[in-house]
């Protein structure tokens, strides 16, 4: 599949800066795009693959390697030797430099914090996701919810292709990537973490109530989220905090960025199970809110839930350019006004408040709250 809107990221990144940096959770296309970018260039093209043995071996003395290099560098897994970002520095910084580096990483840039550090002022960040709404059309949404954005589960030929490849993908990751990443437990321990955070999705995270149910303290518990955050597999939306005078919530709410994922973990494999599971409503509001987050282009920065204790509550408030927008994602066919909605009006002191649902049309629903189709939402993908 095409994706042109990150291939002119790249190039409007590389028009500013020698080094860009592809981040994103493995699997979902960062590699593809790459050899895509690089097979438009008209400069040589060098790879290096850091899951290689032989390309490891090469970089092993990384200057004397790259410095009689020219044109584009694509260097793949870039996390497995975090010591090449000051050699990366001075090759870009060298009067006659003819390198444009573009390498691709699997955490993001605050696990990769030497790129931040090292490069600073010298790379551009881009952040690419599994497929969004707006890349498969809101025709295949129901798809694309069940099965997630990863590509190879995405375009699978079955629903149960689909399913199995995720079953791998999880074991690959729990197996493999975390531990290369500092996690040291067993990978059954991690499966049963992981499964324990599936049935938060959607909800506030109590630190306390899953660190004793594995006899660990609440500050490891708050380690292993950062990193699985880190990695692009949870979202912790944060609570915003009005200056208001009810008693507001501390905690983050926990999503899984991938509904099929999600999915996975809860044994749901098709769509029949799904419109049956008691998790349907999280599974719908996660998906959409991570649909809606991307299409604003929003960075963990911007983006928020509202809630207090009294039960007022917003399930996304995007703030950029200190304008806000919130959204409540509801799974009903029918949308309706709640005291909860004009209690977050007045306290947040919204415009508007849309009431996203999985219709087809868009309608108000009172003076400043709008019922909002899902579709209506990506008329560009339609």
């Amino acid at each position: 599949m095409e994706r042109p809107k990150y291939l002119d990221r790249i190039r409007a990144q590389f028009s500013i800066h020698p080094v860009v940096a592809l981040l994103g959770p493995r699997q979902c296309g960062k590699t593809t795009l790459a050899r895509m970018y690089a097979e438009d260039s008209a400069e040589s093209v060098t790879r290096f693959d850091l899951e290689d043995p032989t390309d490891l071996a090469a970089l092993a003395q990384p200057r004397l390697t790259l410095e009689r290099l020219r044109g584009l560098v694509v260097i793949d897994e870039i996390q497995r030797l975090p010591d090449l970002f000051p050699v990366l520095r001075v090759l870009v910084d060298r009067p006659d430099n003819a390198l444009r580096l573009l390498i691709l990483g699997s955490a993001s840039r605050d696990l990769i914090r030497q790129s931040s550090e090292t490069l600073a002022g010298r790379i551009g960040h881009i952040e690419l996701t599994p497929f969004s709404i707006t890349e498969t059309g809101v025709q295949q949404f129901d798809a694309l919810w069940l099965r997630g954005g990863f590509p190879p589960s995405c375009l699978a030929a079955s629903d149960a292709a689909a399913f199995q490849w995720r079953k791998d993908y999880v074991a690959t990751f729990l197996e493999r990537d975390l531990p290369q990443l500092g996690v040291a437990i067993p990978a059954p321990t991690l499966r049963r973490f992981w499964m324990m955070l599936a049935h938060y999705h959607g909800q506030m995270v109590n630190f306390s109530e899953i660190g004793r149910s594995f006899g660990v303290a609440d500050t490891t518990v708050r380690r292993y989220l950062d990193l699985l955050s880190a990695t692009f597999m949870v979202r912790q939306l944060q609570p915003w905090h009005a200056n208001v005078g009810k008693r507001q919530v501390k905690s983050p709410k926990l999503y899984f960025r991938d509904s099929g994922l999600f999915h996975f973990l809860m044994g749901i494999p098709n769509r029949d199970a799904l419109h049956r599971h008691p998790k349907l409503g999280p599974s719908w509001e996660g998906f959409a809110l991570e649909e809606i987050i991307r299409s604003h282009g929003a960075s963990p920065e911007e983006t928020y839930f509202w809630a207090t204790h009294g039960g007022a509550e917003v399930d996304l408030l995007i703030i950029q350019e200190g304008v806000p927008v919130a959204y409540e994602i509801k799974y009903t066919e029918r949308p309706r006004v709640t005291r909860s909605m004009h209690t977050a009006i007045e306290a947040l002191g919204l415009k508007e408040l849309r009431v996203v649902y999985p219709g087809e049309k868009s309608f108000p629903l009172h003076d400043n709250i709008r019922a909002v189709g899902f579709g209506d939402l990506f008329p560009q993908s339609a």
